[in-house]
């Protein structure tokens, strides 16, 4: 791809403010692995959620001669561990956003979840930030397109955090190139959501905190190993397969093989970590044992709710919303006594970013 057509005119803006707030996501189909400038090795999809979201705001002026580009703050204090992380950002979107290097910037960010609970909290930081960034950028150039910016924003996102690149619209979103599906780039993800079926519209997400930790792993380095890892090309075949049995399962609306695909992939992944070089182990017994009782539970009671799992122990419940009283009686009885301080988090798919 010719990504020129993302590299702006240079300006200097004048002071000014935006806000946006950005949700994270759960990948369905997972993406682990990647190459290069935070490219995917293999397409994924994922439900953009709707009320585990990130609050930024940027306060924007003239930069001054020997002043920094930015001060972060998270949660209204100074975070110094964050700024390596959003430096490497802005040095790989300054040639596509040259106005950056006019301007000093005072960005605060918020989660409405907690950093650590498994929910992707780069995707919805990075998304919220990219938004914000690329906002200023289109108040100067009204001319921009709402196609041609909500792909700059998952462009832009993606250079911070690749999962980020899908928490830009929804409910469903696309990233990587793949044969089946024209239009999908390994660049930025693309909204699939005329292809959903009426009952995943509204689909619930119940995240449990089997536990609340920074993992001993980082996903950075989890996908470096997958480059040398010995079933990458297994898993890249695996994952392409996968996506078009949920596409065709979410556009028909069969439960029954969205939920074999969605728990398929998300126990591919941990088996990948385990058997990577040298082996991670990030699930624990009590995610296992929550897994056999929800088996258990959706066998007996005929409910098609299901389990997924990033790259840690939290489990992740996805259900229809019209079964949402019993799944919740069933984890009020049965499974908050496997959560970290019987915490867990109720969230449900949704639209995407937005400005405030």
């Amino acid at each position: 791809m010719d990504t020129s057509v993302f590299i702006s005119k240079n300006f200097s803006p004048k002071k000014g403010k935006i806000i946006c707030e950005s949700p994270s996501n759960i990948a369905l189909i997972k993406y682990w692995g990647k190459y290069g400038l935070q490219f995917p090795i293999n397409p994924s999809l994922s439900f953009t959620l709707s009320n585990c979201k990130t609050k930024t705001s940027i306060d924007y002026s003239p930069r001054l001669k020997r002043q920094g580009n930015f001060d972060f703050f998270y949660d209204g204090q100074i975070k110094k561990s964050f700024e390596n992380k959003i430096e490497q950002f802005f040095e790989r979107i300054f040639p596509f956003c040259p106005y950056l290097e006019n301007l000093f910037l005072k960005i605060n960010s918020k989660n409405t979840f907690p950093h650590s609970s498994g929910i992707a909290s780069s995707a919805s930081a990075f998304s919220s930030l990219a938004f914000c960034i690329v906002s200023i950028e289109k108040r100067y150039f009204e001319g921009m397109t709402e196609k041609k910016f909500l792909s700059k924003v998952s462009f832009i996102a993606r250079l911070g955090s690749g999962s980020g690149s899908r928490s830009i619209s929804g409910p469903l979103m696309i990233w990587g190139e793949n044969e089946f599906h024209p239009g999908c780039s390994n660049f930025f993800a693309v909204n699939y959501s005329n292809k959903i079926h009426q009952i995943f519209k509204n689909y619930q997400n119940t995240v449990l905190i089997i536990e609340d930790k920074v993992k001993t792993l980082s996903s950075s380095e989890g996908h470096k190993k997958m480059i040398k890892h010995p079933f990458l090309k297994d898993r890249i075949n695996q994952a392409k397969k996968n996506l078009i049995k949920i596409i065709n399962a979410i556009s028909i609306g069969d439960l029954d093989a969205f939920i074999k695909v969605v728990e398929q992939e998300a126990m591919t992944l941990h088996a990948l970590m385990m058997s990577s070089e040298p082996p991670t182990i990030l699930i624990k017994s009590k995610t296992l044992e929550v897994i056999e009782l929800l088996k258990n539970f959706r066998e007996k009671e005929k409910i098609p709710v299901c389990f997924t799992l990033d790259a840690g122990p939290n489990v992740h419940l996805l259900y229809p919303e019209k079964y949402r009283l019993k799944v919740m009686k069933f984890i009020e009885e049965k499974l908050v006594y496997y959560c970290q301080n019987n915490l867990f988090i109720n969230d449900k798919v949704g639209l995407g970013t937005k400005l405030l």
